[in-house]
């Protein structure tokens, strides 16, 4: 099994990027709506929000295969040209680089069109705070996150990232509770 995997990602690896980030990115978003509202609710009626989401993910797991390729090379070109530290690939000051390049450049872009996207399919205005803590988060969370990831051989890393995603998607769904618990214990207080 383990091997046939290989093989896939290896063989296919845009194709390997889309079902992987396709799967676990939907399913971590289910599972924090889940944990938030306490049910399971696929973003409307009828599988047609459902498949757009999925379908979003596979397309943003194509562009992660095509970003990380690129921010490897592009850190091996500024290396070399002496704009940066000389780093050997494989250490983690190199993958933590790549990473913080990665997120800077390409993850706001990233996280504004995922935003965009998931608010035209569930019809929803575009929460700008909202959008602001997902930017910070590239920060605090996809930066360490990435630099593990960019540890592993190449072939591995979208199958890394594709967990994180579906942790993360548990982390939002128990936060949103925790933080929608805390507004009704204050406002309980203030009713006091």
């Amino acid at each position: 099994m383990i091997e046939d995997y290989l093989y896939f990602v290896k063989t296919y690896p845009l194709l390997s990027s889309a079902l992987q980030i396709g799967v676990l990115g939907t399913i971590g978003e289910l599972i924090a709506v889940r944990i938030r509202i306490g049910k399971w609710y696929f973003f409307g009626p009828g599988p047609t929000n459902l498949l757009l989401k999925a379908l979003v993910w596979a397309f943003l797991g194509i562009t992660f295969k095509y970003a990380f390729t690129g921010f490897f090379a592009f850190m091996d070109t500024i290396i070399a040209k002496g704009w940066w530290f000389n780093l050997a690939e494989g250490t983690f000051l190199y993958a933590l680089s790549v990473s913080f390049f990665a997120n800077i450049i390409y993850g706001p872009v990233f996280v504004t069109f995922h935003r965009f996207t998931d608010n035209k399919i569930e019809r929803k205005e575009m929460d700008w705070d909202s959008l602001q803590k997902a930017w910070w988060s590239l920060i605090w969370l996809w930066i360490p996150a990435l630099t593990l990831v960019f540890i592993l051989p190449k072939h591995l890393q979208i199958g890394l990232l594709s967990v994180f995603n579906l942790l993360l998607g548990i982390m939002l769904g128990y936060f949103a509770t925790k933080s929608k618990n805390n507004k009704n214990d204050n406002t309980q207080k203030n009713i006091s």
